[in-house]
């Protein structure tokens, strides 16, 4: 019997796979088949941290389909030409794949739709992803929301379907079809070996993610109080399991509806409706990743400090709630979502670098590395994106690290080199007197950097900049 192909992106699960689900009732032999595609033209390489996840999620993913005696089929190259090819091979009847929303993705659609029709494939796709495709969502004038709220309120009176149960059999192909191996995709870094730290906090895989998934719905009552205090576990934690599909957002939708009615468990759903909304905006913005929202923004005085950034980077800015939050970034692929804000904010408008170099190192750095997520959020903090926070917000690491790491906690785990301060001076070492950093073996400038800015005058700067932007583009 002729196979049908189900061509895996960011779905790798077998549960609410609407592709596999469409495949298995067909009948036919399945060959899911996942290509790492750098070659399509738009497109964007996963960075380094997403790379080690991709490594370890088909690993589990090939893991669950031998289960089925169905073989995984890898394959590089560009998708067009890679799904044409094996279609022949196989002379496969089919092709069926989930959406993905970003622009290079839906013009790269457009084209396999296009060879298939000619080579008389069907083409099947389904939204798997989102809780709702981007075109269906618009305002009451038929058009795209720009503002989260009434998104939100739109988004919470409608019905979602519900998640669809794993095929409880799949049909393998016979024949021996040609695979890469996974190894030799070298995704995984080894000179220097950096991803330790990965390892040790993270289980990739769909079976990952529904414990994940379990674990934080025991505790979500606490999520509203608990999601902002950084020397806690309050966050879900599960954004790298749904940027890869091990959880799809229907099933997190539905498991906290249907046991959960609680103030908190509402707040939880609007962080999910938040990743809704990013993908909302960069369907009707593709410039987004590289393009200000504000156009006004293409003028601001932007500085060039590769120095400023560097240290950024390395988490050796002087400024220890900052410095924690991209040590951790580095050690773990993963960042607290309040210091996230943090930090960003500390880049753009204490050390006036563009967020686009922000955004550019999130993209290498982070397991849960997503375009639409990751260039709506770094708009949002810099001022210039969709419903974003006023640039006159400048969040301050200082009276933020006292507010949400009160004993200290998260500072002393990522920051040690500080450990010994009092609280008093544990986020602001350059106050303390003399003999309370003598008292705590800190020497400012040699054990632990000086601040790269003054605060207030960054602070007073950056507003300056903004003020002298023109009123509009």
């Amino acid at each position: 019997m002729q196979p049908v192909i189900v061509w895996l992106r960011q779905d790798f699960r077998l549960s609410d796979n609407p592709a596999l689900t469409c495949a298995a009732r067909s009948g036919r032999p399945v060959v899911p088949l996942y290509l790492l595609d750098d070659e399509t033209p738009g497109g964007r390489q996963a960075g380094g941290a997403s790379r080690w996840w991709l490594h370890k999620s088909l690993e589990h993913l090939s893991a669950e389909f031998s289960k089925h005696r169905v073989k995984l089929i890898l394959r590089r190259g560009a998708a067009k030409p890679v799904i044409r090819a094996l279609a022949r091979e196989i002379d496969a009847v089919g092709v069926y794949w989930n959406r993905c929303y970003e622009p290079y993705a839906l013009r790269g659609d457009a084209g396999i739709v296009r060879m298939l029709n000619i080579e008389r494939i069907e083409a099947k796709s389904f939204n798997a992803s989102l809780l709702f495709e981007p075109h269906a969502v618009k305002n009451k004038s038929g058009r795209p929301f720009k503002v989260f709220t009434p998104f939100w309120r739109n988004i919470r009176a409608r019905e979602v379907s519900a998640p669809l149960r794993a095929p409880c059999k799949l049909h393998g192909f016979s024949q021996h079809i040609d695979s890469d191996d996974l190894g030799d995709w070298k995704l995984l870094p080894t000179k220097p070996d950096w991803a330790g730290g990965l390892r040790k906090t993270w289980k990739p895989g769909e079976a990952g993610g529904k414990k994940r998934l379990t674990s934080f719905l025991r505790a979500i009552n606490s999520y509203t109080k608990g999601r902002d205090r950084l020397d806690e576990d309050g966050t879900s934690r599960l954004s790298p399991h749904l940027h890869f599909g091990e959880v799809s957002a229907r099933q997190i939708w539905h498991a906290v509806k249907v046991h959960h009615h609680t103030a908190a468990a509402d707040k939880f759903l609007s962080e999910l409706a938040w990743r809704e909304f990013c993908h909302h905006l960069l369907f009707n913005n593709p410039a987004m990743p590289r393009d200000p929202l504000d156009k006004r923004f293409s003028h601001f005085p932007w500085s060039r400090s590769t120095k400023a950034l560097t240290a950024w980077t390395k988490g050796q800015t002087g400024v220890p709630m900052v410095d924690a939050g991209m040590r951790q970034l580095w050690t773990t692929g993963w960042m607290h979502n309040r210091v996230r804000m943090i930090a960003a904010s500390f880049l753009i408008k204490h050390l006036a670098i563009r967020w686009q170099k922000g955004e550019e190192w999130f993209w290498d750095t982070l397991i849960d590395a997503d375009l639409a997520n990751n260039s709506a959020n770094w708009q949002w903090v810099a001022g210039c994106g969709a419903d974003a926070a006023p640039f006159f917000r400048i969040f301050n690491p200082v009276l933020q690290g006292k507010k949400f790491d009160p004993e200290g906690g998260y500072v002393r785990k990522w920051v040690p080199e500080i450990a010994k301060l009092p609280d008093k001076y544990l986020h602001n070492p350059w106050e303390a007197p003399a003999e309370v950093l003598k008292k705590a073996d800190v020497i400012l400038g040699e054990t632990y950097p000086e601040p790269l800015v003054d605060l207030a005058k960054a602070r007073d700067h950056a507003l300056a900049a903004f003020r002298a932007l023109p009123r509009s583009a």
